[in-house]
């Protein structure tokens, strides 16, 4: 019966994670920087309550928050340029 050798380390190394690049190099690689839904709906939130909760607005809060936050990746995304 062969024994293993403990030494050896079958299990992959992590990868290291690495500076996001630029949204340039992103849109060329194909990822483009978006807010999470978590992001979304939390501004979608706020922005519900700033305005006086009215109700049947729930899609237009949701798309402006989208928007802004959108807005806020592209500005930090040029800087980084």
């Amino acid at each position: 019966m062969k024994h293993q050798n403990p030494s050896v380390n079958k299990q992959p190394t992590p990868a290291v994670p690495t500076k996001a690049g630029t949204a340039e190099e992103l849109s060329r690689n194909g990822i483009h920087p978006e807010p999470s839904p978590d992001e979304v709906s939390r501004r979608a939130y706020f922005r519900y309550l700033n305005e006086g909760s009215p109700n049947g607005r729930d899609v237009q809060h949701w798309l402006e928050a989208e928007a802004h936050l959108m807005a806020e990746i592209s500005r930090v995304h040029a800087f980084d340029n």
